[in-house]
Order: C-alpha cells, then structure tokens, then sequence
C-alpha cells in the first residue's frame, strides 16, 4: 500500500469513541462466541465444534475410541483457533459423569474424580460420542440448520445443532462473558419431556405453576437432596433468577449400645470431596466443631464419608444441622437463564420460554428436514420416471443408443426428458432391462408419490407438525426413561427444613474471654478472665476504654451515641495476641458517633437507657438484639441530643448525675419500660445535660469510682426526689467528671 493511499484511510476519531467501539466488539465477541449458550442446543462454539469434528472422524457410540489429542488437533485445526488446553478441558468435562448430567463424549481413561484431581494428558485419554451427542447430532445432514464457513474458509461448520435433545435445561450451562453471566442447573429429561409434552397440548394455558408440578426442582448428577421450599422454585423458574439449596444425603449407622456414626453417601454438585474434607478438618482444628470427633473418607467408586459426633447423647439431625450451616455440605446453586435466543441476542428467559424455544427449533428443523425429503424425493421420481420410458420404449431407446453419437440429445428431444432423466437412462445396467425391474420401479414410484403427498400435507398443516414433535418427545422419553440409569432422578425432593435453632456451642466452644475495646475502636477477644488489663498493650497512640468478662458462645451488644445497638458474636472477634480489628468494619457505624458502652447479652435483662437531654426508659434486652450490620434502633434522640447511658437495670433505685454537678435518686419504677422512644424527663438542668445514669439497690448504698478507690454512700436523703427533678450538689467525693465508674 503506497504511503498516499495510507494517509487517505487515515480518520480522526475521538480516543473515548474509539476505545468504545473497541470494547463493544471485544463484549459481544465474547458473549456470542465463548461464554453464553445457545437456546436451541443449549451448547457453546467451543462444545458444538468438539461434537462435530468427533463427528465427522466418525466416533459414534457403536465405533471404537480414537485418542483425545486426535480429536482436540481437528478441532483446533478445522474450527476453533484457540489454544490446546481450553478445547482439551471442555472436551474432559463433557466427559464427566460428575459434572454433566447427561455426558456427551464417552471417555476411556482418567478423566478425573469428585476428589478435584485433573485428567491425564490428552495423550492418554480416548473418546467417543454418546447416544445423547447422536441425538443433538441427528438430522444435520438433512440441511436442518444453517452451516458458516470456518475461521480459514477451508471447510464449514454449523451455527446451530438440530439437537432432537433438550440439552440446555438437562445438562445445564455456566459460563462468565462481559457484564453478564449464566448459570443453569441440570435437569431430569424424563421431567422435561413430560413438561413439554404439556406445553405442546396447552401452549397458552399452560403456567410455570403447571411446569413446576412435573419439574420440581434440578436433578444433579451427584444427587444429593434438594431443600429449596416450591414458592422460592415457582419464583426462581417463573422470572429467570434465583438459586435451589442443595445438601447432601446422609443416614445413620447403628454402632450398637446407643453409638453411632454419620455416612455421607452423596455430596452437593461441584464440591470437591477432597476441599469439603480439608475445610472440615480445618474447623474441627479451630474447634469450631464441637459437636463432631472425627471425619473420614471411606470413598471407593461411591461416596462415603464417615462423620463421628462427639457424643452419643448428640442428636444426628443437630450435628449435620451445624455441619450445612459450616461447610459445604450445603451450597446454593444459582439460577440464571440468560441464554442467547434464535436472533443470538442474549437475554434472560424463563422457564417455559426455554422449553417453547428449543420448541419452536424443533418446528423448524423439522420443516428443513421434511423440504430436504420432498427435494429428494422429487429428483428420484424425476429419475424414475425417465427410467420409465425405456421400458415403454425399449427398441426404440436401444435403437438410439446403438446409431447415433447424440442419442441423449435425441431421447431429450423424442420423449421431452430432462438432462437428469436422460442420463440415468444411458447410465442403465443392461440387467436393470428386466421385467422385474421394472415393476420394482413402479413400487418405488408409487412409494414415493405416497411419501411426497404426505410430506407436502406436513408443511402445511402445524398441527400435524406438533403432533410430530410429539411423537419424537415420546420416544426420546423411551429412549431415557425413569427405568434406564441415566432417565433415574438421582437428586431427591426434600422438605424445606424448619429452622431448627442450633446452639452457639456448635460452631464455637465455650471458653472464657475478655472483650477488650480500645479508644479508638479496636476490638478483640483475649483468652481468660481477670486479665491484668495494666500489660494489655494498645497502638501508639491509642488506650483503654472497655473491658467486658464473657464467654465464647454469648453475643455482645454495642450501644452507640446514635441510640442504636449491634450486636457481635463473641466467638468471631480476632484474637488477644494483636491490636484486634476495628469495630467500625464489623457495624455500620458512621465516624460521627462513638461508641458508649459494651456489654455481653443476657436473655431477660433490662437496660437503662438514656441520652444527653435528660431523657431515657427502661429496655428488655431481647428487644434490642441486632439482626444486621446496621443494628437496630432503640433511643430516639432529641434535636442536639446523643446517647451517653446504656446500664444494666439491676436494682430498685436509679441515680443521675448531670454536667451541673448535682445528683438526683428517684424509684426504678418511675422509669417507664419501652421497646423504642425517646422515654421520659429524667432530671431538669438550666444549663449543661445528663452525665451518667445507674440502677443500683437502695439498701446496699450507691457507689462509685474515686481514684483507684470505690466510694459508697447510705444516707441519700438529701438526693432523693421525684423523677424529672432537678437534685441537688453531689456529696463530697464524687468525681468531677459526674461519671459513677
């Protein structure tokens, strides 16, 4: 190209457009050619070029194995430009009996376990297809669907699979592309053909409520049993998205004299055994297992894991219950039925739009199938009937082929055939001249006649078209039916479990800790109680500021200055051995509060709350245990105000002491008792706020903080008064920072 010529394709294009432009394709190259599977045959390019180019070396169920690497170097070769490694795993996993539902490529040789361990080399392996790749495979030489010319032009492939099987929903799909994703679980065929026979008999009456009766749920190849309560199932299959929760199936083993042990015979889809029993080693390490000894794997060709509880007093059902909210013996498997449609536009589709597509391939793979036959059929009559003259006309026929130099020009012209019909009559054998012959060709002819107007009344008429459907339905739910072992539902439809409350104990073991919380927020849990809080060492710059005794399995309430508690598990905080961690990461808590105290929870116990205007009540410590990051709200707060008092409510008298230096003791049961609210007047100041408030027991004299020293005080007449006073001057002694400890 000549510098000129150059310079004039030269444009000038903004760089943001540009790298649009550039992306955009990039997306959608990778959207339609790599990542998300096609409705119709449920398969990705990658998997249909594997099954075509198996196909064309002629490795059919009945054929014998050819080496994987032969397979892998026809595809990269004649179809997909990608590297070795990637085409050799897609063709490893369609192989595994573990990960589809329904396998395609029949493989001889290691093609890995439940265990996670990888195949051989392809060098090693062999493969072929199975009887469900024919039946995705049949019909392609019958100009079912539409053929592209290769990468290198050389030869082409198909963009579509006739797939007379249902193989997006029963073998299922993942994949990642560029702001989208699919994950589609595998199903039971016999289910699916039962649901599109339905679907073919009332196409509009028919609801994803009618569906869900004949597909409850995913059937995976590991089995396993199936949790998910049928409104969430309805939900998931009626918009697209959801997900189904799976646990492994399990029983118990009488050991004798009240003993027994656990045996895991089926694991979640996609979890590794090895992984599963690694994590649960690891947690009985950490001691965050305690209802369990010991777990085995006793695995050969089937699955057994051996779970020992800790005690025979233990209940099975509560040891697996903590064992699926722990471990992976419990996941939850997506749903997203984002798929590209007929147009390959992608998006996400229900399910009674995925099986009215493959549907409506069908329809049209078997009007292309049945005009092919009709062609065909029309060229063997033209042919036939050609034939038909000699036969008429034999003397005459042998006559012209003897004499003459252009007898095909001659015949054409005498009986008015066509270029096809004349030379099949000069390509006829002298023994084809029979009599016999000639009535097997007016057999054929009449066959043929019969098939041609059957054919044509098929293309006409749709009904006759779903009827054939049908009966292709039918068979294939023969061909695999609830008797053959791959037709078997292998994962079970359980009851959605109740909540079954699981005791703290079973994940975390009781053990005495002191809540240690810094200045600045960083919070952590050191082994014991009474810890010499003197050698607790904090960050440079940081200090002390609360200190709480509890135990492992309790929960802690933090109360904040915006009136809100959180709640922590005491058995999750970090460690003594460090600084801790923030408590702001654990809460979501703004930098504009603080917090105000820290206390473990007590089922039943009261708290004294209050804020810096004066105002508090009295609540239960049930009604204030968080469920969320956010917490959950308990003192609203005044214009200006904030939460300075949280207190346990132990006692018959509370004490509030004021900025103003004065102190006022009412009866506890002025104080009213309140789920949420601002409360009531505590105590009147002309300037300043609330300081500090205590519930304490008259007849044991309040106390408080002097120094290093407790102070007690029995005569508190002077202070004594009705709630929403204003009080009096605390006695000699008390801390000037109005704070009781």
């Amino acid at each position: 190209m000549s510098t000129e010529s150059a310079a004039a394709d030269l444009r000038d294009i903004g760089f943001a457009e540009a790298l649009g432009e550039r992306y955009l394709s990039y997306a959608l190259s990778t959207i339609v050619a790599r990542s998300l599977p096609d409705v119709r045959d449920g398969l990705k390019p990658v998997h249909r070029r594997l099954l075509y180019a198996m196909r064309q070396l002629r490795l059919d169920p009945k054929s014998g194995y050819k080496k994987s690497a032969r397979v892998v170097g026809d595809v990269i070769g004649k179809f997909h430009p990608h590297g070795d490694v990637a085409v050799y795993e897609a063709l490893v996993r369609l192989a595994q009996d573990f990960a589809q539902r329904y396998p395609l490529i029949d493989g001889q040789g290691n093609f890995g376990n439940l265990d996670g361990d990888g195949a051989a080399a392809m060098r090693y392996t062999e493969s072929r297809l199975t009887e469900v790749a024919e039946e995705l495979l049949a019909q392609i030489d019958e100009n079912s669907v539409d053929f592209r010319p290769t990468y290198d032009g050389e030869s082409a492939e198909p963009i579509v699979l006739p797939a007379r099987f249902p193989n997006l929903l029963a073998n299922g799909a993942a994949g990642i592309a560029v702001g989208m994703a699919t994950s589609i679980p595998p199903h039971n065929i016999v289910e699916l053909c039962d649901a599109l026979q339905n679907l073919l008999r009332r196409p509009r009456a028919t609801t994803t409520e009618d569906l869900v009766e004949l597909i409850p749920g995913p059937d995976f190849p590991t089995g396993g049993v199936l949790v998910e309560p049928r409104a969430s199932v309805i939900e998931a299959y009626k918009t697209g998205r959801g997900s189904f929760r799976l646990r492994a199936r399990w029983e118990t083993e009488d050991l004798g004299r009240g003993a027994y042990q656990v045996i895991v015979t089926e694991i979640p889809y996609q979890v590794q055994k090895s992984r599963l029993i690694e994590r649960m080693a690891l947690l009985l390490e950490e001691k965050k297992l305690p209802l369990l000894a010991d777990v085995r794997d006793e695995s050969t060709e089937t699955v057994r894991l051996v779970l020992e509880p800790k005690s025979r007093n233990v209940e099975a059902s509560l040891l697996m219950e903590s064992l699926f909210r722990a471990t992976e013996l419990e996941v939850r498997i997506p749903l997203n039925l984002n798929v590209l449609d007929a147009q390959s536009v992608p998006r996400v589709m229900d399910l009674k739009e995925a099986l009215q597509s493959w549907l409506d391939h069908r329809q049209v793979v078997l009007q292309r199938c049945t005009q092919f036959r009709l062609d065909e059929i029309a060229r063997r009559t033209e042919i036939l009937r050609g034939q038909m003259i000699v036969y008429i006309h034999l003397d005459e026929v042998i006559k012209l082929i003897r004499e003459y130099d252009d007898a095909k020009e001659r015949m054409m012209k005498k009986w008015k055939l066509s270029d096809n019909q004349a030379e099949a009559i000069l390509n006829m054998r002298l023994r084809a001249l029979r009599r016999l012959e000639e009535i097997e060709i007016k057999k054929e002819l009449g066959a043929l006649t019969a098939e041609e107007k059957e054919k044509k009344a098929l293309l006409k008429d749709e009904k006759l078209q779903w009827n054939a459907i049908g009966e292709e339905i039918k068979a294939l739910r023969k061909q695999f039916g609830p008797a053959t072992l791959l037709g078997k539902r292998r994962t079970e439809i359980g009851e959605a479990p109740a909540d079954v409350e699981v005791p703290v104990e079973a994940f975390v073991e009781r053990e005495p800790v002191t809540v240690i919380c810094s200045a600045k927020g960083w919070i952590r849990a050191a082994r014991g109680h009474g810890l010499n809080l003197g050698e607790v060492k904090y960050k440079e710059g940081d200090e002390a500021r609360f200190a709480v005794e509890s135990f492992t399995t309790e929960k802690l309430l933090v109360f904040a200055s915006n009136g809100r508690f959180y709640t922590l598990d005491i058995g999750k905080l970090p460690g003594g051995r460090g600084h801790g961690e923030p408590v702001r990461l654990m809460i979501d808590l703004d930098n504009e509060h603080d917090l105000v105290a820290l206390l473990p929870y007590k089922a039943g116990a009261k708290l004294l709350l209050a804020a810096s205007d004066g105002r508090g009540f009295v609540v239960p410590a049930d009604e204030v245990v968080a469920q969320t990051r956010n917490g959950k709200q308990a003192l609203n707060l005044g214009e200006g105000a904030s939460a300075v008092v949280c207190a346990p409510a132990e006692g018959d008298t509370v004490a509030v002491a004021g900025d103003n230096h004065k102190l006022l003791v009412f009866p506890l049961s002025e104080m009213p008792e309140m789920a949420r609210g601002r409360g009531v007047i505590l105590q009147r100041y002309h300037d300043g706020g609330l300081a500090d408030a205590k519930v304490f027991t008259l007849a044991e004299g309040l106390t408080w903080k002097s120094g290093e020293r407790e102070r007690r005080e029995m005569d508190l007449a002077n202070w004594q008064g009705a709630r929403a006073s204003a009080g009096r001057i605390a006695p000699r002694g008390f801390p000037q920072s109005n704070k009781f400890a």
